[in-house]
């Protein structure tokens, strides 16, 4: 039996760091929602008990550093199934971008075995499983937008953005996440204003979801990589509404609320940059 799943990507309307935990990990609060940019997961059951992950991406590994071999492999320990699936991934997503595209593969690879190997897990067990894998993995379980609180891992559902374009330009670098919280300094950051991001959303308020985009950790990738600031300014000049780096970066996202003036950014950022997507919103 085979299953296709897509994997959307997340973006990031709010980033906070609140301080370093006991465990290790950071104290985050983030706003996040899904946009209609999605990788596709085939799952295919296998005869002998093995994971098999295929990819034609060279930067997607095929191993047990593969988030979505993760996900079967947890399943398969915790739930003790002897089964084995073949893994597919079509990679559209950019990797190592901020998009959590490693983590929305290991949610739809959950939520795809659940149902093909018919294990009958809530969503909320799927993504306290989730949990276990990365921090980004129980957001995307759910999509939609919600506000991730923990390290990641404490969801609230919020209402989705109103309608409008969001376009993407990844440089061609790749930034470790585990670098930037390195080099992020908890002291001397200024931090967005969550409740009112909420707040913006919840009264459907779209000049003010533009003004309360903020992210933490852009200033730390940007003195790391210059590219992603020229990015941004380029953006800002082209006429974005609003403009953030997307996680750890180096994706930076512009929100365009009328398409009259998509095309003049989409086409001016071709210039400077080989992956440059527009996408609508998904939100709920």
């Amino acid at each position: 039996m085979r299953l296709l799943v897509k994997a959307p990507a997340k973006i990031n309307l709010s980033l906070d760091v609140l301080h370093k935990r006991s465990d290790g990990y950071h104290e985050v609060e983030m706003v996040m929602t899904t946009i209609d940019l999605a990788d596709r997961i085939e799952l295919t059951n296998l005869s002998d008990d093995t994971i098999k992950i295929l990819s034609h991406n060279r930067f997607v590994p095929d191993d047990g550093r593969n988030l979505a071999y993760q996900a079967a492999h947890l399943l398969k320990e915790k739930l003790n199934i002897k089964k084995g699936v073949a893994i597919s991934i079509d990679k559209v997503i950019p990797v190592a971008a901020g998009l959590a595209g490693g983590s929305s593969d290991a949610a739809a690879t959950l939520k795809g075995l659940n149902r093909l190997w018919d294990l009958g897990l809530s969503m909320d067990e799927l993504a306290e499983l989730g949990a276990e894998i990365g921090s980004d993995v129980s957001f995307c379980v759910y999509g939609g937008t919600a506000l991730a609180s923990g390290r990641g891992e404490k969801i609230k559902h919020l209402p989705a953005p109103p309608n409008c374009w969001v376009i993407l330009a990844k440089p061609t670098i790749g930034v470790s996440t585990a670098d930037v919280y390195k080099n992020l300094d908890l002291k001397n950051i200024q931090h967005p204003d969550t409740n009112a991001m909420v707040s913006a959303l919840e009264h459907g308020n779209y000049h003010d979801i533009c003004s309360n985009l903020g992210n933490v950790l852009e200033s730390v990738t940007l003195d790391m990589h210059p590219e992603v600031s020229q990015i941004k300014d380029q953006m800002e000049r082209f006429g974005a509404d609003a403009v953030l780096m997307s996680g750890s970066g180096p994706t930076v996202y512009g929100l365009v609320q009328y398409e009259s003036r998509l095309h003049r950014i989409y086409n001016g950022l071709r210039g400077f940059c080989d992956q440059v997507f527009a996408v609508r919103m998904l939100g709920d």
